[in-house]
């Protein structure tokens, strides 16, 4: 019975050594350790034994139930331990970057150009300041000197939310908003984008961006707004590049003007780009503050006097940047913006 005992230990620890799931662990349970076990069978024949073999075979066999149930456990804690490892490895997320695939964004060629116009003219003393992009009918146009009639403050052309309160159709209001609440000498510019009610093309979007600057303060003159804009265009576009004023009209200065630039590509010679005239595109409006305009703010327009300017970033940027349609600035495809 000893040699049974014997090849019944080997057999079971051979079996637990070898198995591969819960399941077959638990089946070599059963088959050495259960109520019809092999194991048992042994221990329910121990009555046939004499009293002398009795002692020495129910000793040993204690022992080999023990041993056998010593490996049970200790296998089935490793091979928990060991799906343990597998599922957290399944389920194991990496939260890592991988530097070889992470690609580094720039600024949109839009924003690059606000910001050169915004340091630009901070090296020039002005300061940058910020209005709302909803704003109010008397802030839009009456403040502006902008008459009920006027074309601007038609349903087809500007974006009403209600009968009071628009999408603005000019960074201006920002100006009215600056004169209301600080004193003179004034002298700021405010980008951002604006609304009008325009049919989409190549040139043409009902939303784009204008930068507008504004200077309030004793003794300013027509010869402090022509002598800032020819700075302002000199260090944008090079010291070589030349302005032109045409008279126009604007129903918040006056007198009023349009201010064209030198030919891009021939620099004022002439060429086919300009059809032979030397010069490009309107760049800006600008004019004297109109006194009506100081007036409603608050302002004595018998001790001062201002200029205001302002100007399309879109158009800038397209000229800037050599871009042919508009649409490109707002559609963010990357294959666009990946070339800047």
């Amino acid at each position: 019975m000893k040699d049974r005992l014997k090849r019944i230990k080997e057999e079971a620890l051979k079996n637990i050594n070898g198995m591969n799931s819960l399941e077959e662990l638990e089946n070599i349970r059963i088959k050495f350790l259960g109520k019809k076990g092999e194991l048992t069978s042994i221990l329910r024949d121990m009555g046939k034994l004499s009293k002398d073999e009795r002692p020495v075979i129910g000793q040993l066999a204690n022992e080999i139930r023990q041993e056998i149930e010593k490996e049970l456990a200790d296998a089935k804690d490793r091979f928990k331990e060991k799906l343990k490892l597998e599922r957290i490895e399944k389920e194991k997320i990496d939260i890592s970057i991988n530097k070889r695939t992470r690609k580094l964004g720039h600024k949109h060629p839009l924003l690059a150009t606000i910001e050169e116009l915004e340091n630009l003219f901070i090296s020039m003393g002005f300061t940058v300041v910020e209005g709302p992009e909803i704003e109010t009918v008397e802030y839009n146009f009456d403040a502006l000197n902008s008459p009920e009639n006027h074309p601007s403050r038609d349903l087809t052309d500007t974006f009403y939310i209600t009968e009071d309160i628009l999408l603005r159709t000019h960074t201006s209001p920002v100006q009215i908003r600056a004169m209301k609440t600080i004193k003179p000498p004034i002298r700021i510019v405010s980008a951002g984008r604006t609304f009008r009610f325009d049919d989409v093309d190549d040139t043409h979007s009902p939303m784009f961006h204008q930068l507008e600057g504004l200077v309030v303060d004793e003794n300013i003159s027509m010869a402090n707004l022509i002598d800032t804009i020819n700075i302002f265009v000199k260090e944008l576009f090079g010291k070589d590049m030349k302005t032109r004023f045409r008279p126009h009209y604007f129903p918040f200065t006056e007198p009023s003007a349009e201010v064209d630039v030198s030919c891009f590509s021939c620099k004022g010679k002439g060429c086919p780009v300009c059809d032979g005239t030397g010069w490009s595109m309107e760049l800006l409006g600008c004019g004297m503050v109109h006194p009506k305009v100081l007036e409603v703010c608050g302002i004595d327009p018998e001790k001062y006097s201002g200029f205001a300017f302002g100007m399309g970033i879109d158009r800038i940027t397209m000229v800037k940047y050599g871009i042919n349609n508009i649409r490109l600035l707002f559609e963010n495809d990357n294959r666009f913006l990946e070339q800047f």
